[in-house]
């Protein structure tokens, strides 16, 4: 679609439960998202927030299933599923299936199992009082395990008591960080190695990164590494995607943002890397300079920041967006092989957050006018979104021509890192301001960039379970596993539009309906609007 023809009237989206069923959900992600550091503030009350846990479920049968299993892409019929104490226990033929006593049993003819999709890029515990609601949206979606990409010395302390509102609801939280390694707390090696030693011991799962000095930078995957640590997060723009994989960066997110791997899949790759800017936009020496972290992470930092970073595309300059072009113009099929070969051969795996990115350069396609999403979040997150879309709107038409160029060469670069052998991870940033972030949109957009929908599958099931070594728990509908999964109204390798068509979700062994979802999910908005 041209843009002019962006700029003519646009149609209202779906109903919000056809949003529901579809899944296309989203809501103010403060800290990750941008080419530049974006602070985070765990939104926290005064008061201590509940402990949570999951119920013990019923025992339950789920019979004359079809078994899809993501790990040799073949599909099983007429199966029992045996599910006690939130594992499975059993995957039996159904005319095998064992005595029934005390077991709820429900008929799954015509309808296929999945394991549960596990959303590896989210950021919904900082969404504060409408953490639930989201939490709730996502089990809608299909997901039943999520790594959070953002946290904080108190969401560290919530989880190890409890305190997080993970109940029966929500996916299962399978890793998060401590807070974002930046100037304010690693400007040098023996501050980043201390915070990483720091973070640790609180029971952070993994490092994210977003922007510091490239000393800090290897030297903080090196420590990171020798604490059993892994590295995911952004790139600064001082360090080449190439760098990164060689020096051993365990997952790469959003492709590492902004112009950084154009540059270096371009032809002219020298004499951009020469014209970049690539001073931090956080300057070191405020690493020294007392309580700096908590002045930029303060409600009134990041309430401003969230608003200007819902698109960071318009931050962009002039100078830019003319470098950007040229990038593009120039960009090396050779390079970009090269890269994507770098990336496989290091093991660098990627979770593209493609709908984050589509949201954000292709901010004037229709469907973002009037999505249902929009009527999930805050009349404040609502105005913000709204504004930022028609400053978008305003944009010269050859400004977003290369910004729509920037999102369909994403799309080629996915592509090639997928057929490289390079694992892709399903994650979306969300929930976010912007809406279309959720799961999935994200399927269709990796379809869109050449993946099957067994490899679709796979980056949502077998894929995350490898990476957070987890192969013997998740992954697969068999026994011993969690009882995370899904039944589906059509044959999820056939169309990647089958792997929304989610009829019920088993979360730790309870088994709750669409409709049952559906209706969780409309008590949350009401009382979070209330």
């Amino acid at each position: 679609m041209t843009p002019a023809k962006r700029d003519q009237a646009e149609p209202a989206g779906p109903s919000r439960r056809a949003v529901l069923k579809g899944a296309g959900f989203s809501v103010a992600a403060v800290a990750g998202t941008a080419s530049v550091a974006v602070p985070f503030a765990a939104s926290q009350t005064s008061s201590t927030p509940p402990r949570t846990t999951v119920p013990a479920a019923q025992a339950l049968r789920i019979d004359h299933v079809t078994v899809v299993d993501p790990r040799d892409g073949r599909r099983r019929p007429d199966r029992s599923v045996l599910v006690r104490g939130g594992k499975i226990v059993s995957v039996t033929a159904a005319a095998t299936a064992p005595a029934a006593a005390g077991v709820r049993v429900i008929d799954g003819a015509g309808r296929f199992v999945v394991p549960g999709y596990n959303n590896m890029h989210t950021h919904v515990l900082q969404e504060g009082p409408r953490s639930r609601l989201f939490l709730a949206t996502m089990l809608a979606e299909g997901t039943t395990g999520m790594r959070q990409m953002a946290g904080s010395d108190q969401l560290l302390r919530n989880r190890a008591e409890n305190r997080l509102g993970l109940d029966e609801y929500a996916p299962r939280l399978l890793a998060m960080p401590g807070a974002l390694l930046m100037p304010f707390n690693a400007p040098s090696i023996a501050r980043a190695r201390r915070e990483i030693s720091r973070q640790k011991a609180l029971g952070a799962d993994f490092i994210k990164l977003i922007q510091v000095e490239p000393d800090v930078f290897f030297d903080a995957l090196s420590w990171a590494h020798e604490n059993g640590l892994k590295v995911a997060g952004h790139l600064p723009a001082t360090v080449s995607p190439t760098q990164a994989a060689e020096a051993g960066f365990d997952s790469l997110e959003h492709l590492g943002t902004s112009i950084n791997i154009w540059i270096e899949t371009s032809r002219e790759r020298e004499a951009l890397r020469q014209e970049e800017d690539t001073a931090s936009p956080i300057p070191n020496w405020l690493g020294y300079v007392p309580y700096s972290q908590q002045m930029f992470t303060s409600g009134i930092a990041t309430k401003a920041t969230s608003k200007t970073l819902l698109n960071p595309a318009l931050l962009e300059s002039p100078d830019d967006i003319a470098l950007l072009q040229r990038a593009l113009d120039s960009f090396d099929e050779g390079a970009a092989e090269d890269l994507a070969r770098s990336f496989a051969r290091n093991n660098t795996w990627q979770t593209p957050t493609l709908v984050r990115l589509r949201s954000e350069y292709l901010a004037d396609a229709p469907e973002y006018a009037n999505h249902p999403w929009l009527s999930m979040i805050s009349p404040e997150a609502r105005s913000s979104y709204q504004d930022m879309r028609r400053k978008f709107l305003a944009l010269p038409s050859a400004t977003r021509s290369v910004f729509h160029r920037y999102y369909e060469t994403t799309l080629n670069m996915i592509q090639r890192i997928h057929d490289a052998g390079t694992p892709i991870m399903s994650g979306t940033d969300g929930p976010s301001g912007n809406p279309g972030h959720d799961l999935q949109s994200e399927f269709r957009e990796m379809a869109r960039a050449g993946l099957t929908p067994l490899d679709i599958l796979r980056s949502t099931t077998t894929v995350p379970a490898a990476f957070l070594g987890r192969s013997d728990r998740m992954g697969a509908v068999a026994r011993g596993m969690d009882a995370d999964f899904l039944l589906l109204e059509a044959d999820p390798l056939a169309k990647v539009e089958h792997l929304g068509t989610i009829s019920a979700v088993v979360r730790e062994g309870h088994y709750h309906t669409r409709e049952d979802i559906g209706e969780t999910v409309d008590r949350l908005l009401t009382a979070a609007e209330a």
